[in-house]
């Protein structure tokens, strides 16, 4: 992502970014290519689906993109987690009806309207009278009402059809279950191999989660952790301390929490990640109708607009772009509607009343004075040096009017910044100058014309680390005059 590898760049147009899942609709090169085109920054492996060589070859296809166009791409591996189901019925399915008793056990008959097996002993052992379990996805929902040896005896409280391996959530237990599998560790090694940005945990309950994450990537990946479960949202300040980004999986937290409770969890782990510095995408079902519609409907426009109004980093396709009939127009609408968003007044407004408080850091420090700098003179961008990415991460953090441009002489750091609301960030590689400030206010001014930030005449601000070339806080801020 050098020079000689740089397209002619059109100006940042839009602050929030977009991620893209691939699959079956959206796996060849020249799709990856369209999507990219179409406005995709990050692009989403889902490792529920598919195998090591699909993964593989999409990984590399994304690499061969990001080369082409000259900007950089993050890819992000989802692991599966922990998935809870029961077991078989002899006539495949049953339907239970309101009131009726059903027991769940580790007995491997196949199993009838009395009774199917769970092969999940930790459920067993750890739910207790009046806990809920809810099948297929919340439809059904059972409560128990005593506890045996290996069996739960419940009630029907929410009826329905039930069938074979149907999945079970427990959203008022912690489940003495890891987040990581051995199929996710599996995942999880293969992933890293690639050479991926980031990893996404599923299903995480607790900090330990994280721990265990953070260990086995041994910073080769950031950690991205997905909000799924009610208990995360117990321990949520020290889950996204731990974490590197955060990813709001409305769709299994949609299961385990009441509905009208989901958008105020939303609204919690924005905020709580925007005040920690730390990246966060809103995700799940957000143009689902564009599965099989080429337009979306008017709430789900709403609800994307939502998530920009917020200040949420990035928003994400799921299915839409994965398996639906429509995935370019799909990156297209939602392209559109944040930038249509980040146009109006209101959420320039919003988003300056919903700064986050000092975090009485030295970088810290100098980020909150570049916005006010980048303020008081109208500066067309802020540019900053950042080898590990905490510098653009800071700026970021402060939602500047102006965009910002991250030089960084690593290529995993560049791609990491690409889920980052605002970042246009840019590998620059041994070309960066190690030492003299006069000499990166050169190459600042230099890049920032190029790509399209700023004009003659214009003013930039500069933040860095000096002495340069040193990994530690940035410590130096400067307004630059472009001759």
């Amino acid at each position: 992502m050098t020079d000689s590898h740089r397209l002619t760049p059109a100006p940042l147009v839009r602050r929030t970014k977009i991620v893209a899942t691939l699959g079956p609709a959206s796996s060849t090169p020249d799709m990856i290519r369209t999507l990219a085109v179409a406005g995709a920054d990050v692009f989403r492996l889902n490792f529920s689906h598919g195998s090591h060589e699909d993964h593989g070859a999409r990984y590399a296809a994304i690499r061969d993109v990001e080369a082409e166009l000259g900007r950089p791409l993050a890819v992000l591996a989802d692991l599966q987690g922990p998935k809870l189901r029961v077991g078989t019925f002899v006539d495949g399915r049953v339907t239970l009806g309101k009131g009726d008793r059903f027991r769940l056990d580790l007995n491997d008959a196949p199993g009838d309207v009395h009774r199917v097996k769970l092969p999940h002993p930790e459920i067993l052992s750890a739910a207790e009278p009046g806990s809920h379990l809810l099948l297929d996805d919340g439809k059904l929902r059972l409560r128990v009402l005593s506890r045996g040896e290996g069996s739960l005896e419940t009630v029907v409280e929410v009826g329905g059809v039930l069938s074979d391996r149907k999945g079970v959530n427990v959203p008022d237990v912690i489940l003495p279950i890891p987040a990581l599998t051995e199929k996710d560790r599996r995942d999880f090694e293969f992933a890293l191999s690639l050479g991926v940005e980031y990893i996404a945990l599923s299903f995480v309950q607790r900090p330990e989660d994280v721990e265990e994450a953070r260990e086995i990537a041994k910073g080769a990946a950031w950690i991205m952790t997905k909000l799924e479960k009610p208990q995360a949202m117990e321990r949520l300040e020290d889950i996204i301390r731990l974490s590197d980004a955060l990813m709001v999986a409305r769709g299994d937290l949609g299961v385990e929490l009441p509905p009208e409770e989901v958008p105020v969890a939303q609204k919690r782990a924005v905020r709580e990640a925007r005040r920690q510095g730390k990246p966060v995408i809103v995700a799940t079902q957000m143009l689902e109708s564009m599965i099989t519609s080429p337009t979306p409907t008017r709430a789900e426009v709403s609800d994307v607009s939502n998530a920009v109004f917020d200040g949420a980093d990035a928003v994400m396709l799921s299915a839409e772009s994965a398996a639906g009939q429509y995935p370019r127009e799909a990156v297209e609408i939602m392209a559109r509607v944040t930038a249509r968003i980040e146009r109006d007044p209101e959420w320039r407004t919003r988003l300056h009343a919903l700064r986050p408080e000092r975090d009485g850091s030295t970088g810290g420090a100098i980020a909150e004075a570049a916005w006010h700098v980048a303020q008081a003179v109208h500066a067309s961008a802020v540019v900053t040096y950042t080898q590990t990415g905490q510098g653009a991460l800071r700026i970021a953090r402060e939602r500047p009017d102006c965009p910002v441009l991250a030089l960084t002489p690593d290529d995993d750091t560049a791609r990491r910044l690409s889920v980052v609301w605002g970042v246009r960030a840019q590998s620059v590689g041994q070309e960066m100058p190690i030492f003299g400030v006069e000499g990166v206010v050169d190459q600042a001014v230099e890049l920032a014309q190029y790509e399209g930030f700023a004009r003659k005449g214009e003013k930039i601000v500069l933040m860095a680390g000096l002495p340069f070339g040193q990994r530690g806080s940035t410590n130096t801020l400067r307004v630059v005059d472009l001759p």
